[in-house]
């Protein structure tokens, strides 16, 4: 009787641990994108790991569009339940999701950044307007009342009270969301005050288009989706800038310093504030089909969407997350809560 008693508590058992089992059918957090997301998400994944009995969520740094681009290709365990974006998904990105029949995409405003131009602290921080950037960096820019090939070897060219310095640039790919945030904030913006590209363009998408090309001469070099590479370059070549986003800045202020744009310092109280006019948003993208499938993913998000994580003094503002107002806060909160 005790073995037969002992076989059904056993079978009930197993039942449960079975049926829980197939609950979820992966454990641990997925998440690929951005590099200037990642850094946010990976202290976030540590301190959930430290806080819970989960495993840390295996975080990639492959870029926005890089990451847009694997976490669209499908649902289920194969494939990756997050992706960090330093700007909003894109249209053609959602079209690729719906493709592979994921539409239960939510997005989450995790804070601000802002895109930092800055150059070896050995040498003179730069003082440039974007007018000055586009000139530097554009494929075809005006000239006489004509758009020409970029002839501009030397920042002084452009502006004489720059240094006497040959331009050239470290900055992200094409796959990049800084990249992207940087064509909008800048290239466009400086392009819509050229006369001579709102005739030859009167159209703004077509303008933006020709504005968004960078010059393919040598004086811009693609530095991968890594901002740290970035960096490393400007400390072994002193002549050189670099395009990258705030919190690498933060970590580096022995070895770069911030060039002022429009006249206005790239500080941690002018981005939250938007006087700093290379600003943008961040995010992080999830497939909430995958809350039922993955069992540390809902909690993993209610740490990351934490007034601990990333409200005003949360851990992540000490890794250079520039945070969102309470009310804009408490908005992302509730809206991510009611779809768990």
């Amino acid at each position: 009787m005790i073995n037969t008693a002992f076989k059904k508590i056993f079978l009930c058992f197993l039942v449960i641990i079975t049926a829980q089992s197939h609950a979820y059918s992966r454990n641990q957090v997925k998440a690929v994108g951005s590099s200037t997301v990642f850094p946010f998400v990976t202290t976030a994944s540590e301190v959930f790991s430290s806080k819970s009995s989960h495993k840390a969520p295996i975080i990639e740094s492959t870029g926005t569009g890089g990451g847009f681009k694997i976490f669209c290709q499908g649902k289920g365990v194969s494939f990756p339940d997050l992706s960090n974006a330093s700007r909003p998904i894109k249209d053609s990105e959602k079209k690729l999701c719906a493709s592979n029949g994921i539409n239960d995409i939510t997005e989450i405003k995790i804070g601000y950044d802002g895109i930092i131009i800055a150059n070896n602290i050995n040498k003179p921080a730069f003082k440039l307007t974007r007018k000055d950037i586009f000139l530097a960096l554009a494929k075809n820019v005006p000239v006489n009342g004509k758009i020409v090939a970029n002839p501009y070897n030397k920042w002084s060219d452009i502006n004489p009270k720059l240094p006497n310095q040959k331009i050239y640039v470290y900055g992200p790919p094409p796959t990049s969301g800084t990249r992207d945030a940087f064509v909008e904030l800048v290239m466009h913006k400086a392009c819509d005050k050229f006369a001579e590209f709102k005739g030859q363009y009167p159209d703004k998408k077509t303008r933006h288009k020709a504005c968004s090309i960078i010059r393919e001469d040598g004086k811009y070099a693609e530095a991968g989706e890594n901002d740290n590479i970035i960096i490393n370059k400007l400390d072994n070549n002193q002549e050189a800038l670099g395009i990258f986003g705030f919190s690498f800045l933060e970590e580096n202020a022995s070895k770069i310093h911030p060039a002022t744009v429009d006249g206005q310092e790239a500080t941690f109280e002018n981005i939250s504030s938007g006087v700093y006019p290379i600003s943008r948003s961040l995010f992080v993208y999830v497939k909430t089909a995958h809350y039922n499938q993955v069992s540390s993913l809902k909690p993993f998000i209610k740490e990351l969407i934490s007034d601990d994580a990333i409200g005003e003094f949360g851990y992540l503002t000490e890794k250079g997350l520039i945070p969102l107002k309470n009310s804009e806060l408490a908005e992302v909160q509730k809206s991510v809560r009611a779809g768990f």
